[in-house]
């Protein structure tokens, strides 16, 4: 809603819970219990105010969570709820704790501070904002600040970074950025190697569009191509990434995929398939996540990575009902293990300020393998495992 010229203000309240059947070989389930139930509730204030190409953005929210998975890490592929908890390696520590618990806390935290300044062609923006790279449409591997992992289900704010950006647009369509993006290292200390810089080119070619990409990242050298291609009435898409590691080996992440929308019966539909591929992966998944390469474990912390192995195909869609009802299908598969991850979705919106989403998420695999189980823990009778296990979920979303 509008509170003067030049400012805006909307609120945003939002919860959302979870319910958990584990497996007989989840290490939850033998330390605790099942099903768990788990919640997250927050209230997300915005402000923006602008005036003469000068704007401030500010986001603001107070956030309680709770439940029987509180004290237990999941894996990170399956992660259906991705709101930051706080700025252990952000430059500015904007989070704090009201209140917390055994299995609760309440917490604040800014995820907007963000000063914007825009003339002509020029862009400057100063502050905690996101930033977000690449063409993937389940797996990002060009999207090296704070992606959403392919499960999640809240993707109305992607949390922001400490940064500065430079954006630069060119007569003829094109566009440059520069980003500088700061960050804390393991013992709090602002960090050069902790940080990155880096510079995208947009461009078109024909009918198409390219994207190169350069940045030093986390000590890293990281080059990226982009290229989305019509085909009829799809669009294709493919994201190319080498990193150099510190250590001089370089790695390859790539993702390619094509989507399509479609009338079926009347129904508006949209179909895609995606292959992604990871240097960063294992073959085969160790008895311990302490056994994981270095390089992958990294990524996993920073969470710009989250998937363990190398190779996936994801095939997915959606299809509307009815103006207010959609539901959505995503079918995840491990080329290397042979698990499938599968997530189904239906979305009521009765209103522009109001949504409600409740889905399923059904793994398909055995103990050891990523999305039947990853291995936490090895035993005489088997790895006790995390990840597994039948998954319901409801989330509602209200906008004031």
């Amino acid at each position: 809603m509008s509170m003067a010229a030049g400012a805006d203000v909307d609120v945003r309240l939002k919860w959302f819970g979870t319910a958990s059947a584990f497996p007989a070989h989840d290490l939850q389930r033998e330390l605790d219990t099942t099903p768990a139930y788990d919640h997250n509730a927050d209230l997300r204030l915005m402000w923006e105010g602008r005036r003469d190409g000068l704007s401030l953005e500010v986001h603001h929210a107070i956030t309680y969570v709770s439940g029987d998975s509180f004290a237990f890490a999941s894996a990170p592929g399956i992660a259906l709820e991705q709101s930051p908890g706080d700025d252990a390696r952000r430059v500015m520590d904007l989070s704090w704790n009201v209140a917390s618990g055994k299995s609760r806390r309440l917490f604040q935290r800014f995820d907007r501070l963000a000063l914007k300044y825009r003339t002509g062609n020029w862009g400057f923006t100063l502050g905690r904002q996101a930033v977000s790279w690449g063409s993937g449409l389940v797996f990002q591997p060009m999207d090296l600040f704070n992606p959403f992992a392919p499960t999640t289900v809240d993707r109305d704010y992607k949390a922001g970074d400490d940064l500065l950006l430079i954006e630069r647009l060119f007569g003829n369509g094109s566009d440059l950025q520069l980003l500088a993006v700061g960050r804390r290292d393991e013992q709090g200390d602002f960090s050069g190697s902790a940080s990155s810089i880096a510079a995208k080119w947009h461009g078109f070619l024909a009918d198409g569009e390219i994207e190169l990409l350069a940045a030093r990242h986390a000590n890293d050298q990281v080059y990226g191509f982009t290229l989305r291609w019509p085909l009829g009435g799809a669009l294709a898409r493919s994201d190319l990434v080498v990193t150099r590691l510190n250590g001089g080996n370089w790695e390859l992440s790539a993702v390619a995929n094509i989507d399509y929308s479609l009338q079926v019966a009347g129904h508006t539909s949209y179909v895609y398939a995606e292959y992604f591929h990871s240097d960063f992966g294992v073959d085969k998944l160790p008895d311990t996540p302490a056994m994981l390469p270095a390089s992958l474990t990294a990524r996993l912390e920073r969470g710009e990575l989250f998937n363990l192995m190398r190779d996936y195909l994801a095939l997915g869609g959606s299809i509307e009902w009815h103006p207010l009802w959609n539901q959505s299908l995503t079918v995840i598969a491990n080329l290397g293990d042979g698990s499938t991850l599968v997530q189904s979705q239906m979305t009521f919106e009765p209103g522009d300020h109001q949504r409600l989403q409740f889905g399923v998420v059904v793994p398909v695999g055995s103990a050891g393998e990523e999305f039947g189980g990853v291995p936490v823990l090895p035993t005489t009778n088997g790895p006790l495992t995390s990840g597994g296990g039948l998954r319901g979920y409801l989330r509602w979303v209200y906008y004031l």
